[in-house]
């Protein structure tokens, strides 16, 4: 079994600067583990456990959807935001999308994987952010949030991605992607 996910990859100077943001904000909060700028996406559809035979069909999802993911316009970098907002265990900055575009390939990605896969989506509606960091129940975190940087951008890619958990924290393989320009 795999644990797998979809993802929309931002470009390299986003996830840099985003990377860079989150330092100056964990730097004061004890217990904050900040995500490395390779490691920052913004989750479409996370599948969970799967068998290593879902990889192919995923991939055939993906293919089948690279016209609706090159058309994904121009997204927003928002607000910060710790979320789940009733209990936080993680800092990430909420993703704008004005057009709607991303919505409308998370919700396309999501009936053809159901298809596909029987993968069930979430019954709460889709949030797009990126996660910048994870801290454990309890820690310490500032209430106060400095404005995230004024960013934009097209994802360079959507993305099949294996998350492996130790302790270190995820670590995340890609498997398979499509370009979105």
């Amino acid at each position: 079994m795999l644990r797998l996910f979809v993802a929309a990859q931002p470009p390299p100077a986003v996830c840099d600067e985003l990377a860079h943001w989150a330092r100056r904000v964990v730097a004061g909060s004890g217990g904050l583990r900040r995500l490395d700028s390779d490691s920052l996406h913004l989750t479409l559809c996370f599948l969970g456990e799967q068998p290593s035979t879902s990889v192919a069909e995923v991939a055939q999802v993906l293919a089948g959807l690279a016209e609706l993911a090159g058309a994904v316009d121009e997204l927003h970098v928002g607000a910060p935001a710790w979320l789940p907002p009733r209990r936080p265990r993680v800092l990430a900055v909420e993703v704008g999308d004005p057009s709607g575009t991303l919505r409308a390939l998370q919700a396309a990605l999501a009936r053809e994987l159901a298809v596909a896969i029987g993968w069930e989506p979430p019954r709460q509606r889709f949030r797009p952010h990126i996660t910048l960091a994870r801290f454990p129940p309890g820690t310490r975190r500032a209430h106060e949030l400095p404005p995230t940087p004024p960013l934009s951008f097209r994802p360079q890619a959507v993305a099949l991605l294996r998350s492996d958990l130790d302790p270190a924290g995820a670590s995340y393989t890609q498997l398979e992607s499509i370009l979105s320009d």
